[in-house]
Protein backbone atom coordinates (compact mmCIF):
# COMPACT_ATOMS: atom_id res chain seq x y z
CA UNK A 1 0.00 0.00 0.00
CA UNK A 2 1.43 2.89 -0.91
CA UNK A 3 0.70 6.14 1.39
CA UNK A 4 0.25 9.37 0.19
CA UNK A 5 1.29 12.66 2.72
CA UNK A 6 -1.75 15.16 2.54
CA UNK A 7 0.40 17.98 2.70
CA UNK A 8 0.55 22.17 1.77
CA UNK A 9 4.55 21.49 0.83
CA UNK A 10 3.16 18.05 -1.77
CA UNK A 11 0.32 20.22 -2.81
CA UNK A 12 2.47 23.05 -3.60
CA UNK A 13 5.68 22.26 -4.81
CA UNK A 14 6.85 26.20 -4.94
CA UNK A 15 6.47 26.20 -1.71
CA UNK A 16 8.01 23.57 -0.76
CA UNK A 17 11.19 25.02 -3.03
CA UNK A 18 11.37 28.39 -1.05
CA UNK A 19 13.03 27.45 1.91
CA UNK A 20 15.61 26.29 -0.02
CA UNK A 21 17.44 28.33 -3.18
CA UNK A 22 19.32 26.88 -5.78
CA UNK A 23 23.11 26.59 -5.36
CA UNK A 24 25.80 28.89 -7.36
CA UNK A 25 29.16 29.47 -6.84
CA UNK A 26 29.16 33.05 -4.76
CA UNK A 27 32.34 34.61 -6.51
CA UNK A 28 30.71 34.23 -9.84
CA UNK A 29 27.48 35.78 -9.00
CA UNK A 30 29.61 38.55 -6.96
CA UNK A 31 31.58 39.35 -10.24
CA UNK A 32 28.41 39.61 -12.17
CA UNK A 33 27.34 41.84 -9.27
CA UNK A 34 30.50 43.75 -9.47
CA UNK A 35 30.71 44.54 -12.94
CA UNK A 36 26.78 45.69 -12.47
CA UNK A 37 27.76 48.42 -9.94
CA UNK A 38 30.90 49.28 -11.87
CA UNK A 39 28.78 50.21 -14.85
CA UNK A 40 26.04 51.52 -13.58
CA UNK A 41 27.17 52.80 -9.97
CA UNK A 42 24.91 51.37 -6.38
CA UNK A 43 21.77 53.56 -7.34
CA UNK A 44 21.62 53.07 -10.82
CA UNK A 45 22.28 49.45 -10.39
CA UNK A 46 18.20 48.00 -9.26
CA UNK A 47 17.98 44.72 -7.83
CA UNK A 48 16.00 43.73 -11.20
CA UNK A 49 19.70 44.29 -13.12
CA UNK A 50 21.58 43.02 -10.25
CA UNK A 51 19.30 39.38 -10.25
CA UNK A 52 19.23 39.43 -13.60
CA UNK A 53 23.11 39.64 -14.45
CA UNK A 54 23.95 37.45 -11.48
CA UNK A 55 21.19 35.05 -12.90
CA UNK A 56 20.17 34.23 -9.52
CA UNK A 57 16.15 35.25 -7.55
CA UNK A 58 15.84 38.61 -5.21
CA UNK A 59 15.27 35.66 -2.69
CA UNK A 60 18.94 34.24 -3.10
CA UNK A 61 20.48 37.40 -3.54
CA UNK A 62 18.96 38.07 0.30
CA UNK A 63 19.72 34.78 1.60
CA UNK A 64 23.64 35.27 0.19
CA UNK A 65 23.86 38.49 0.85
CA UNK A 66 21.68 40.10 3.46
CA UNK A 67 21.01 43.66 1.53
CA UNK A 68 21.99 45.56 -1.59
CA UNK A 69 24.20 47.48 0.39
CA UNK A 70 26.34 44.27 1.81
CA UNK A 71 26.42 42.96 -1.71
CA UNK A 72 27.82 46.56 -2.63
CA UNK A 73 30.21 46.19 -0.27
CA UNK A 74 31.48 42.50 -1.00
CA UNK A 75 31.36 43.67 -4.95
CA UNK A 76 33.84 46.59 -3.47
CA UNK A 77 36.41 44.10 -1.52
CA UNK A 78 36.09 41.87 -4.65
CA UNK A 79 37.17 44.34 -7.55
CA UNK A 80 39.99 45.39 -5.23
CA UNK A 81 41.63 42.22 -5.67
CA UNK A 82 41.61 43.87 -9.59
CA UNK A 83 44.60 45.66 -8.47
CA UNK A 84 46.30 44.14 -5.99
CA UNK A 85 49.54 43.50 -8.00
CA UNK A 86 49.34 46.81 -9.14
CA UNK A 87 49.52 48.28 -5.07
CA UNK A 88 50.91 45.37 -3.72
CA UNK A 89 54.40 48.30 -5.46
CA UNK A 90 53.53 50.34 -2.43
CA UNK A 91 55.06 47.64 -0.04
CA UNK A 92 57.92 46.25 -2.17
CA UNK A 93 61.80 47.01 -1.95
CA UNK A 94 61.53 49.31 -4.66
CA UNK A 95 62.10 52.88 -5.08
CA UNK A 96 58.97 55.83 -3.83
CA UNK A 97 59.11 56.60 -7.74
CA UNK A 98 59.00 53.43 -9.75
CA UNK A 99 56.22 52.43 -6.82
CA UNK A 100 53.95 55.15 -7.84
CA UNK A 101 55.10 54.32 -12.08
CA UNK A 102 53.52 51.00 -11.47
CA UNK A 103 50.61 52.38 -9.51
CA UNK A 104 49.94 55.14 -12.18
CA UNK A 105 50.69 52.40 -15.55
CA UNK A 106 48.44 50.13 -13.78
CA UNK A 107 45.73 52.59 -12.88
CA UNK A 108 45.57 53.22 -16.90
CA UNK A 109 45.57 49.86 -17.99
CA UNK A 110 42.29 49.02 -15.93
CA UNK A 111 40.67 52.27 -16.35
CA UNK A 112 40.47 51.59 -19.81
CA UNK A 113 40.53 47.42 -20.70
CA UNK A 114 38.23 46.77 -22.49
CA UNK A 115 36.99 43.43 -21.05
CA UNK A 116 34.81 45.54 -18.08
CA UNK A 117 33.50 48.61 -17.46
CA UNK A 118 35.76 51.81 -18.04
CA UNK A 119 37.11 53.40 -14.90
CA UNK A 120 37.78 53.12 -11.81
CA UNK A 121 34.75 51.55 -9.26
CA UNK A 122 35.94 53.29 -6.41
CA UNK A 123 37.43 56.48 -7.16
CA UNK A 124 34.85 58.19 -8.40
CA UNK A 125 32.16 56.05 -6.18
CA UNK A 126 28.72 57.61 -4.87
CA UNK A 127 30.23 61.07 -5.17
CA UNK A 128 26.50 62.68 -4.81
CA UNK A 129 23.57 60.25 -3.64
CA UNK A 130 20.07 60.51 -1.55
CA UNK A 131 20.56 60.68 2.01
CA UNK A 132 19.22 57.38 2.85
CA UNK A 133 22.41 55.99 1.05
CA UNK A 134 24.57 58.63 3.09
CA UNK A 135 26.24 55.01 4.74
CA UNK A 136 27.02 53.46 1.40
CA UNK A 137 28.66 56.96 0.59
CA UNK A 138 30.70 57.07 3.57
CA UNK A 139 32.15 53.40 2.92
CA UNK A 140 33.56 54.11 -0.08
CA UNK A 141 34.71 57.55 1.34
CA UNK A 142 36.42 55.80 4.00
CA UNK A 143 37.61 52.99 0.95
CA UNK A 144 39.72 56.47 -0.68
CA UNK A 145 41.17 58.02 2.66
CA UNK A 146 42.62 54.32 3.49
CA UNK A 147 44.38 54.49 0.12
CA UNK A 148 45.36 58.53 0.31
CA UNK A 149 47.14 57.68 3.80
CA UNK A 150 49.03 54.52 2.29
CA UNK A 151 50.55 57.07 -0.72
CA UNK A 152 51.28 59.08 1.91
CA UNK A 153 52.96 56.61 4.57
CA UNK A 154 54.91 54.95 0.97
CA UNK A 155 55.95 58.89 0.51
CA UNK A 156 57.21 59.47 4.06
CA UNK A 157 58.88 55.90 3.45
CA UNK A 158 60.52 57.29 0.86
CA UNK A 159 61.41 60.12 2.77
CA UNK A 160 63.16 58.26 5.43
CA UNK A 161 64.96 55.41 2.92
CA UNK A 162 66.85 59.00 1.08
CA UNK A 163 65.23 58.32 -2.01
CA UNK A 164 62.81 61.17 -1.76
CA UNK A 165 63.67 65.41 -0.86
CA UNK A 166 63.71 65.40 2.82
CA UNK A 167 61.37 69.05 2.32
CA UNK A 168 58.91 67.03 0.21
CA UNK A 169 55.07 67.46 1.95
CA UNK A 170 54.11 64.07 1.52
CA UNK A 171 50.11 64.43 2.30
CA UNK A 172 50.15 67.47 -0.61
CA UNK A 173 51.68 64.79 -3.20
CA UNK A 174 49.62 61.83 -1.96
CA UNK A 175 46.67 64.00 -2.46
CA UNK A 176 47.91 65.06 -5.97
CA UNK A 177 48.31 61.94 -6.99
CA UNK A 178 45.16 60.22 -5.98
CA UNK A 179 43.25 63.13 -7.86
CA UNK A 180 45.52 62.19 -10.56
CA UNK A 181 44.08 58.81 -10.43
CA UNK A 182 40.28 60.57 -9.52
CA UNK A 183 40.71 62.15 -12.92
CA UNK A 184 41.71 59.36 -14.94
CA UNK A 185 38.93 57.48 -13.94
CA UNK A 186 36.27 60.03 -15.02
CA UNK A 187 38.50 60.41 -18.64
CA UNK A 188 37.99 57.20 -19.43
CA UNK A 189 34.43 56.91 -18.41
CA UNK A 190 34.33 59.49 -21.13
CA UNK A 191 35.78 57.47 -23.65
CA UNK A 192 40.03 58.18 -23.11
CA UNK A 193 42.30 55.40 -24.44
CA UNK A 194 45.24 53.59 -22.84
CA UNK A 195 47.41 55.86 -24.99
CA UNK A 196 45.64 58.94 -23.05
CA UNK A 197 45.88 57.55 -20.29
CA UNK A 198 49.07 56.68 -19.92
CA UNK A 199 50.16 60.43 -21.12
CA UNK A 200 48.75 61.70 -17.69
CA UNK A 201 50.58 59.28 -16.19
CA UNK A 202 53.71 60.29 -17.53
CA UNK A 203 53.31 63.54 -16.54
CA UNK A 204 52.40 62.51 -13.18
CA UNK A 205 55.69 60.41 -12.91
CA UNK A 206 57.46 63.14 -13.79
CA UNK A 207 56.13 65.12 -10.87
CA UNK A 208 57.19 62.37 -7.87
CA UNK A 209 60.67 62.39 -9.73
CA UNK A 210 61.18 65.96 -9.19
CA UNK A 211 60.85 65.53 -5.62
CA UNK A 212 63.48 62.69 -5.77
CA UNK A 213 66.57 62.80 -3.74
Amino acid sequence: MIIVKNSTDMKNPAARRRGRPPAFDRETVLSAARETFWAHGYEGASIADLTAAMGITPQSLYAAFNSKADLYRAALEQYRTLGSDTFSSLGEPIDTVSAFERILRGSAAIFSAPEHPKGCMISTAVLNCASENDVIADHVAAMRRRSLDAFTARIERGIREGDIKAGTNPRALARFLGAIIQGMSVQARDGASLEELLDIAVLAIAEVARHRA
